[in-house]
């Protein structure tokens, strides 16, 4: 289970990398002086057919340190925070009838990585950018996400197949 999940992380973190340069620029006003830029990565999050199971896996067999599950139902979810060194996973389980994580998980049954967070130092100006270079937002405006913060997710249309989400620092 530990290489397979490496192998995994190592392909979608290939990937990520070489999009890197395309995702990883500041976006400037016609002065040419910056109004928001991206910041590191906040956290992978997984989808999981069994939030407990997975929970444990990362708490019990790989030793991580995992937060307690906390119920978003404005979102549909049910997450724990696998804190890393360098990021967190966000696991995510559906909570609701409405949730996008049980369709998600329909179509993936055994799981599998659901989107990428990327923190912005200015979320509102990020977002009113974006929109004008045509990149479609998955709601009108940010909504608080797990980390008690502004967030927006970007269509994986627009974004080379991957969903982002956004989050102010």
């Amino acid at each position: 289970l530990d290489s397979l999940l490496q192998e995994m992380i190592g392909k979608y973190m290939m990937n990520a990398m070489r999009l890197a340069p395309q995702m990883a620029r500041s976006f400037s006003t016609p002065g040419n002086s910056p109004v928001w830029s991206l910041g590191k990565l906040n956290h992978v999050a997984i989808a999981v057919p069994d939030l407990e199971a997975a929970t444990a896996m990362y708490r019990d067999v790989l030793g991580a340190t995992v937060s307690e599950a906390q119920g978003l139902p404005e979102h549909g979810v049910t997450t724990v925070f696998v804190n890393l060194d360098n990021t967190k996973l966000e696991l995510l389980h559906p909570l609701g009838e409405k949730s996008p994580i049980a369709g998600f998980l329909q179509k993936n049954k055994a799981g599998g990585i659901h989107h990428i967070c990327i923190e912005v130092n200015d979320i509102e100006e990020a977002v009113k950018e974006l929109k004008a270079k045509n990149i479609r937002c998955l709601s009108e405006t940010t909504r608080i996400g797990a980390h008690g913060k502004p967030v927006m997710f970007l269509h994986p249309k627009d974004c080379n197949g991957v969903l982002v989400e956004i989050e102010q620092e």
